[in-house]
């Protein structure tokens, strides 16, 4: 079988850069498709050397792994799914069951049964590809929604806040952590507010992420107040026995604003009438 790639590989490729697989990726040209088409045929031959034709892990796919996925990520991005993506994979079998039986052990039409083994396991693959590429998209997709979710917000010089809406998690929280102490950073900030007005509930997980993200703070160097202390979740820390230690507290984002720029020195004043 290895003999037979090794010989027929551009044969091969030229057949295979003809199907949808490779035709609708490598649009620019038809060489970069039979070239694409071409490293698959040799780490097909390189799988089947080793003789491990029903293994995924074989020296032959690792080294093929990253061109199937860029090919598979080409065909996910212009809107094709994974049973498009298989089905296309399943097409370069037939060119080389019919190259394979015109061989001399192949004589009298009969395939090999390491043509089909090593084909199949090629689909078995891609799916693994496939699946692990949706997975990272969905990774990337979330990780991407959290970001637009936390905004760092400058309100004055050097004051910046976040303002947190909806549930807390651990992954929320260090993008929170991040976004807060690049802007710290970037805004050469001295005062930091994170807002939970927007947070339905503060328990003991939740005050211990706020805790985290206010040392966190303290270690660049500014100072932090939480805002948003509503009375409900006021009588919440104190029965669950919450210590916020000497964290500064105000009930909300203005409380916040005015005890920072008066920490800056900035004299707020309301006008009367």
């Amino acid at each position: 079988m290895a003999q037979v790639l090794e010989a027929r590989g551009e044969q091969v490729a030229q057949q295979w850069a003809d199907l949808p697989l490779f035709r609708n990726v490598y649009t620019t040209g038809r060489d970069a498709a039979v070239a694409a088409a071409h490293r698959l045929a040799q780490a097909l031959a390189e799988v089947a050397r080793h003789e491990r034709l029903d293994d995924t892990s074989a020296p032959g796919f690792e080294r093929v792994r990253p061109h199937l996925a860029q090919t598979i990520t080409a065909r996910t991005r212009s809107g094709a799914t994974l049973q498009q993506i298989t089905a296309e994979v399943a097409q370069l079998r037939r060119p080389v069951l019919e190259i394979v039986a015109r061989e001399p052990e192949g004589a009298d039409g009969a395939v090999p049964l390491a043509a089909v083994e090593l084909m199949a396991t090629l689909r078995v693959v891609v799916m693994e590809i496939a699946l692990s590429e949706g997975a990272d998209l969905i990774d990337r997709q979330r990780q991407q929604l959290l970001e637009l979710s936390t905004p760092v917000i400058k309100l004055w010089d050097r004051v910046v806040a976040v303002p947190l809406i909806g549930t807390l998690d651990s992954a929320r929280t260090q993008v929170v952590m991040e976004a807060l102490l690049e802007a710290i950073v970037d805004q050469n900030a001295g005062m930091a507010i994170l807002d939970i007005t927007g947070v339905p509930m503060v328990d003991t997980v939740v005050a211990q992420y706020l805790l985290k993200t206010a040392m966190a703070v303290r270690l660049m160097g500014a100072e932090c107040v939480i805002s948003g202390i509503r009375p409900q979740i006021a009588q919440t820390i104190v029965q669950l026995g919450i210590d916020l230690g000497d964290i500064t507290t105000r009930a909300t984002l203005a409380d916040a604003l005015r005890w920072a720029l008066e920490k800056a020195g900035v004299s707020v004043v309301t006008r009367q009438g």
